[in-house]
Formats: C-alpha cells, sequence, structure tokens
C-alpha cells in the first residue's frame, strides 16, 4: 500500500541518529482513515483521535428504504456510510437511530432532485440502483468539495473567505491547480524592487510630494473610503515597503487582498465554473487580482497554441507599456481563474504597481464598476478595449485569452458566448 523512504543524519557529537520518514499514500482518503481505526492509530489530518477511535460516526447516507410492520406503521431505514469505515461496513439504520438531520436533508435533497428528473412524484419504498448510485456520488462529491474547500482557506493569504458549491453535476475540485496568492516568476525573469518609498504622515491628507503617485507624476488613485476615483487605463501607485506609512494607509489597497467572502460555483449554462460574491460590494471597490505565472511572451504564444486546441486559455497580456510578458492562471493562480467573461461586466481592470518598478510587469487588479448584490456572479470582459479619453488610457488594452491565438482574424477560431446579457457580442474571440 505505501512505498517508505527513510532518511537520516547523525549527530557528529553525541553519535545520535536521526531518521525521518516520508510516505506517499497510495490508498484513498476513506481507507486510509478506515485502517488508522482498525489499526486503532490516530492522525489529526484524517479527523481519527484518540478519543474518536472507537466512536461511530454518520459520514453519510446512502440508500433509503421503507419497511412495513406487524402493527401496520411504516418505518423508514438508511443505508449509513459510517466515517472511518469501508463501505463494506455500511449498514441499515433506522431513522430513529440517527441523529445526523442536516445529512437527512441533504438526502433527501439530493433524492427529490432526481426523482424530479426521472418525473416521479412520490418516494418509492425502495431506490432504484441507479438513483442510489447518484446519491453516493453527490455525497462522495461534497465531501472532496469539502476538503478542497478548507485547502483553499488554509493556502489563501487575505481576510476574505473562498467556498464552493456545485448543485448542478458531478464535477469536482480540478485536478491541475494550485491556488497561489502572488505572481509566480517564470524562468528569465526578473523582479525589480522598490528601492526608495514615501515620507509621508498621513498620505491622502497630507501627502509630501505627491506621496508614490506623484513621484511617478500620477494622482492618487482612491478616495478616503478606499474607492478607485480614476479612469480605467490610468495606473494605480500604491505605497510600498519602502514607505514611512503603516499598513493602514489609505493608499494601501489591493495589496491588502481580497476583503470579501466569494463563492466558486458551478454554472448551469455550460459556462464551467463562476465565482459569486455573498456580501454586497459598493461601486468603485477593489475585488480581487488576477494572479499567475509570468511568462515571456514567446512562452505564451507557444502555450496559446496549446489552449487554443483544449478549447480554453487563462493568458492575461500584461501589454501596459509594451508586450514583453504575459500571466498564465491556467494551473497556478487564485480565485480570479475561475471568474468568467461578460460583454456587460460588474469588473474593470487597473494596472497596479506597489513593489516593483518595472512597468512592464504591473499587477492587474479588478474593480467593481458598479454596487454588486450579495448572490451576484463577478464577471469581466476578456476582450476590453477603453476609449483614448486622454494619453494614458491608450497605453492599457486589456487582451486577455487572445495570447496565442493566430493574428489573422481569418485563422482565429470563434467561441461563443455565453454570458447572455442584453448588449452580448454573441462570440469571445
Amino acid at each position: 500500500l505505501w512505498y517508505p523512504h527513510i532518511s537520516y543524519f547523525i549527530n557528529p557529537g553525541n553519535r545520535s541518529v536521526f531518521f525521518y520518514c516520508s510516505v506517499p499514500c497510495k490508498v484513498s482518503w476513506e481507507k486510509l482513515e478506515a485502517l488508522c481505526r482498525l489499526e486503532g492509530l490516530h492522525c489529526e489530518e484524517l479527523g481519527v483521535s484518540r478519543a474518536k477511535v472507537n466512536e461511530y460516526e454518520v459520514e453519510f447516507l446512502c440508500d433509503y428504504k421503507k419497511t412495513k410492520k406487524v402493527r401496520q406503521t411504516d418505518d423508514e431505514f438508511y443505508l449509513v456510510k459510517w466515517r472511518g469505515f469501508a463501505a463494506s461496513e455500511n449498514t441499515w439504520e433506522p431513522k430513529r437511530n440517527l441523529k445526523c438531520p442536516k445529512l437527512i436533508k441533504l438526502f433527501h435533497v439530493d433524492l427529490e432532485k432526481e426523482l424530479r428528473r426521472h418525473r416521479r412524484r412520490s418516494i418509492p419504498k425502495k431506490l432504484d440502483k441507479e438513483v442510489s448510485s447518484l446519491l453516493v456520488q453527490k455525497a462522495q462529491l461534497r465531501q472532496s468539495l469539502q476538503r478542497w474547500m478548507e485547502h483553499l482557506n488554509t493556502t489563501r493569504n487575505h481576510p476574505g473567505r473562498i467556498f464552493v458549491v456545485n448543485e448542478v453535476d458531478l464535477e469536482g475540485p480540478p485536478k491541475n491547480f494550485t491556488y497561489i496568492n502572488n505572481y509566480k516568476v517564470g524562468p528569465g525573469i526578473v523582479l525589480d524592487e522598490m528601492a526608495v518609498g514615501c515620507e509621508c504622515v498621513d498620505c491622502l491628507e497630507e501627502p509630501i510630494s505627491g506621496c508614490c503617485p506623484g513621484a511617478s507624476s500620477h494622482r492618487m488613485a482612491y478616495n478616503d473610503r478606499r474607492q478607485v476615483k480614476i479612469r480605467p487605463g490610468q495606473p494605480i501607485y500604491e505605497c510600498n515597503a519602502q514607505c514611512r506609512c503603516g499598513p493602514d494607509c489609505p493608499n494601501r489597497v489591493v495589496q491588502q487582498g481580497i476583503q470579501f467572502d466569494l463563492c466558486i460555483f458551478k454554472t448551469e449554462n455550460g459556462r464551467g465554473w463562476g465565482v459569486r460574491t455573498l456580501q454586497h460590494i459598493r461601486k468603485n471597490t477593489f475585488v480581487m487580482e488576477y494572479v499567475g505565472e509570468i511568462i515571456t511572451t514567446e512562452e505564451a504564444e507557444r502555450r496559446g497554441a496549446v489552449y487554443d486546441r483544449q478549447g480554453s486559455t487563462y493568458l492575461f497580456d500584461l501589454d501596459y507599456v509594451e508586450d514583453v510578458y504575459t500571466v498564465d492562471a491556467a494551473y497556478q493562480g487564485n480565485i480570479s481563474h475561475f471568474v468568467n467573461h461578460s460583454c456587460d461586466p460588474n469588473l474593470q481592470v487597473y494596472n497596479v504597481f506597489i513593489d516593483n518598478i518595472d512597468e512592464r510587469l504591473p499587477r492587474i487588479a479588478l474593480f467593481s464598476t458598479r454596487a454588486i448584490r450579495a448572490g451576484e456572479e463577478l464577471t469581466f470582459d476578456y476582450k476590453m478595449h477603453l476609449d483614448p479619453v486622454d494619453t494614458e488610457s491608450t497605453k492599457m488594452d486589456s487582451s486577455f485569452s487572445l495570447a496565442g491565438l493566430p493574428s489573422s482574424p481569418k485563422k482565429r477560431i470563434r467561441v461563443e458566448c455565453r454570458c447572455g446579457s442584453d448588449t452580448c457580442r454573441k462570440y469571445l474571440f
């Protein structure tokens, strides 16, 4: 089942030998938990403590049936999957013996959905194997998403929590995606850190020499409520690690990270995963960064050709001053990886500079274009173009997902847009 790898080192002083054991696991989470209980072991990661080794906890419900007793009273039974025990140890238990109302409710919600799909109104006395199998898959999916959600929240470095739901199909967490909080720099790319910072005590009320934006001949981007007040296309210069001001400075917004609770959810119209906010967001408020691996445009062309054949891409050109670098969030990124396109979006892209002075490598920040209700999906325009209102506005042209596609419009594959807005352009590219 396991292939242990043992390493050691010797302390020359007292000749002690220390052994370290790394064990890549070859069994499922469920079987490993069952083995721990069988051997009387405890493991914090698996939730098997010394006190719980002999406890019996309902993990999920697998099946349902009604039986009629001699007294002509119906009795409901559930097939129980016990936490920490293999499926072969499942047992039928009467409802009155179960103390898990939430799991029973979830079971019946899933059951009712499946019965409606089969156009059946009443619950039968015994479920078909097809139905019970799907209910088990739904329960296992819910567990898988729960573990992924816990992992995401352990990995994130921002205040906003991440939730995950899929009420549409049986697709689980993406297999080849790693959650990161900041840019990951690719080979041959160097980030030049800021050598100086501002000397302001109050950057908003008493900015010395215009604070960090003034030093770069630009305006302060935020008002006293931390809302962006400059036009899209103009850059944002935030205070950096060399500045005199503290972390509560009003010119430190993007670097504070995601402040809202967000939910990754499966869409119902074939757009894959999406993101919705669970809290109200005011207009012109920072929502999230677009994070991924920074690569060269040459590498983006190579990867883009592959992504194009797969029918999806997560490439975002960093073309604020020149088209040299691209952000690829296909396999490494944050929650922005799951944000969908809309021709009428509620998020707007801004270029942000904080600790890096290279204008070819801005951070990509998404701000709300209007007030966004709790429960509303977050979107941005994958093919956003800014009106040249001033000289700065002409510098930025958001060209998400276009890197790697053929330059000739005749060769470019047309991708259907499913955003559903009244102003939908019908095609992404």
